[in-house]
């Protein structure tokens, strides 16, 4: 991609919006004040005492990196906000946009995985089995890390070297209009779109699932509300952070709404603060599978490691 036209701010402009870098400076301080230690601590117990005994466990420790790597880029935007100033570089402002850009998406794709072990556990308990191991699920969490980072190397590159031509430094406020970025950024929001989508029939898959299953069947799920509402905070994580931001990227006009994508950005951010509600609900949740043997009894459970019954 070829960099078309960039923007610069100068001191002048900051003017115009010292309400919305207040705001900002405040919703990130408390994201960072609540996120960050609210993660620490999640990544730690899951690690602790879960491992990777578990295909859920193993996909609930990458969501719970993804979301503390988010809240260390905060720092940097809470300073810049706060001051107005950015003194660390062309390097360092690119590192904190790439750090934050690549979690926020990788935090959607680890709800909806998750949203989709459940679905597979709850749903198809035994032919999913050999599908769901800890193994496949690492590969899986790897294969993500890797192509998401991938595929936002050259957004970075584009951004360095137009950061690099301001002379006066405006970081996260900057804009950088690419050649060929609208079809970029309108392929992000069809996927996020996707993402979406796959929460929301996962969701009613399950809720469905649930009021036909009959007492004696052989699944039984103990605490069906607590299964409903995994996939009801996945869901509303994308509605309420996700999809503004999607919405506004569809209809964008680099001349109007650059203000608004920025606020909608802001919002997205509080969504790691949140995402240990899906440790909470998950972990107080079970599916057990009766078989005909001892041997072929299978308790899942994310707040324990697997028994035989």
């Amino acid at each position: 991609m070829n960099m078309n036209n960039s923007t610069c701010m100068n001191e002048y402009q900051w003017g115009s919006g010292s309400f919305r870098f207040l705001v900002s400076a405040i919703v990130y301080g408390l994201v960072l004040a609540v996120g960050l230690p609210l993660n620490a601590v999640s990544l730690w117990i899951l690690l602790r005492q879960h491992g990777l005994r578990s295909p859920g466990a193993v996909l609930m420790i990458n969501l719970a990196a993804s979301d503390l790597l988010l809240a260390l880029s905060l720092p940097l935007r809470v300073y810049f906000y706060a001051t107005l100033q950015w003194p660390f570089g062309a390097s360092a402002c690119t590192a904190a946009i790439f750090l934050f850009r690549i979690n926020i998406r990788m935090s959607c794709i680890f709800i909806t995985i998750i949203s989709v072990d459940r679905l597979l556990a709850l749903v198809f308990p035994l032919r999913s089995r050999s599908l769901r191991t800890s193994a496949f699920a690492c590969k899986c969490c790897l294969l993500v890390w890797i192509l998401t980072t991938i595929l936002c190397i050259p957004e970075g590159i584009d951004l360095h070297r137009a950061l690099k031509s301001c002379h006066y430094m405006s970081c996260f406020e900057f804009q950088v209009i690419i050649k060929g970025a609208r079809t970029t950024t309108l392929g992000h929001a069809i996927f996020l779109l996707m993402l979406l989508m796959v929460n929301i029939v996962s969701t009613v898959m399950v809720i469905v699932v649930l009021r036909k299953r009959p007492v004696g069947d052989g699944t039984k799920v103990n605490n069906k509300m607590s299964v409903v509402l995994i996939f009801v905070v996945n869901m509303l994580v994308f509605i309420v952070f996700f999809l503004p931001f999607t919405l506004r990227i569809l209809t964008f006009d680099a001349k109007y709404d650059g203000e608004v994508l920025r606020a909608l950005i802001c919002l997205a951010s509080v969504n790691c603060c949140l995402d240990p509600l899906i440790y909470y609900f998950s972990l107080d949740s079970f599916w057990q599978v009766k078989g005909k043997t001892q041997t072929e009894a299978v308790f899942y459970s994310l707040s324990r490691s697997q028994e035989r019954l």
